[in-house]
């Protein structure tokens, strides 16, 4: 494939239904894939699996970003020797009040996504907290106290079998896609994982404004040598404490419809069916969890049309798995801590440092002091 090719390539026809075209081409969705794959690896080798140069490669992203119709993000699983607590909280809104809510916590820093659904719940927060007492003061002491919120609902993942960096376009060859994967070793298990200090969090934040930054600019940046930059990403990447994502918006991706399913399973089972679960083409998110539902299905499909036959398909291939709930995405307000318009398109980054939450604490605080007073 010669650069010149894809760079001339015509908009392929719209992936909606529309007949209008799509404003993505073929060589768009193979950088996206290949990003996917590999997205640490260099241009040149990117270009290389692509068959164009790396100036060619380089370029089509930054158009890409620019539009936001694909974007880059990194966020840390490293809070200690113990994996952080996800939790899926529930939103009810006052009536009018859900986009005031959403604009109100769209910066907290717990919050991986943000996202208006269909169904029994206004808002369906994804959120990552280091033990289980923060989620309580966030909920009770931030959310709880918001006007315009009328109920919240949670519950805590006791595992998480997917998630949304392992999900890919698939676009490439295989021979391809053996390019990208001469430079990634096997990743490591999640545990045993060493608390960021003060130079580890500053440079994740820098990580999180854009991951592909070189070693020597991330020293410039934190006043240390580029030396000390490699051993720290070295040591976080053996202990696979970064989770890094590129992201396409999802209306361009093929896959337009994100719907979310809830199910129980019988306690013997529900890992089984898990481990079938995440091998499915459209799942882009899969968790047990405790209360009512023991597990989460998150999966992107083709059209609305879909949601019906794909339901059908999961309880034939699973019998035992009672589909208890649903919702469709309206509006991906934010994913992987990154904010998003109603089209999918990106606006911009926010960290997800959720180790930290001054204001819920410094309200905990003031309801404990009241507690320690006998009445």
């Amino acid at each position: 494939m010669s650069s010149s090719t894809h760079e001339s390539a015509v908009p392929s026809e719209g992936l909606l239904g529309t007949g209008q075209p799509a404003l993505l081409d073929e060589l768009d969705y193979l950088l996206i894939t290949a990003l996917q794959t590999s997205p640490r690896a260099e241009w040149a080798q990117i270009g290389k699996a692509l068959g164009v140069d790396a100036s060619t490669a380089a370029r089509r992203w930054n158009r890409l970003t620019e539009a936001g119709n694909a974007w880059l993000s990194c966020y840390t699983v490293a809070v200690g020797p113990v994996a952080p607590i996800i939790a899926f909280i529930e939103v009810d809104c006052a009536a009018g009040a859900l986009h005031e809510v959403a604009a109100e916590i769209a910066d907290d820093p717990h919050l991986i996504s943000i996202e208006h659904v269909t169904g029994a719940r206004d808002l369906l927060l994804t959120a990552a907290f280091p033990d289980l007492a923060m989620l309580a003061r966030y909920v009770g002491f931030r959310l709880g106290r918001l006007p315009g919120v009328s109920a919240t609902r949670s519950q805590t993942a006791t595992a998480v079998h997917t998630e949304g960096s392992r999900w890919r376009l698939d676009r490439l060859a295989p021979d391809s896609q053996d390019v990208l994967a001469k430079d990634r070793g096997p990743a490591a298990p999640r545990r045993g994982l060493a608390a960021p200090d003060a130079l580890d969090t500053r440079l994740y934040l820098l990580l999180s404004e854009d991951f592909r930054q070189p070693a020597a600019r991330l020293a410039e940046r934190l006043g240390v040598s580029p030396t000390t930059v490699r051993r720290r990403l070295d040591r976080m990447h053996r202990q696979d404490a970064l989770i890094y994502r590129c992201e396409v918006a999802r209306p361009l991706s093929g896959w337009p419809i994100s719907v979310t399913f809830w199910g129980v399973a019988p306690a013997g089972e529900a890992a089984r069916i898990a481990s079938q679960l995440i091998r499915m083409r459209e799942t882009r998110l899969c968790a047990s969890l405790t209360g009512p539902h023991n597990l989460l299905l998150t999966v992107w499909l083709r059209s609305a049309e879909d949601i019906g036959g794909f339901e059908a398909r999961l309880t034939d291939r699973f019998p035992e798995l009672a589909v208890m709930d649903r919702a469709v995405a309206l509006w991906q307000l934010k994913i992987a801590g990154h904010l998003l318009d109603p089209r999918g398109r990106h606006i911009r980054g926010v960290p997800v440092t959720f180790w930290e939450e001054p204001g819920a604490e410094r309200a905990e605080d003031a309801l404990l002091e009241r507690l320690r007073v006998a009445r």
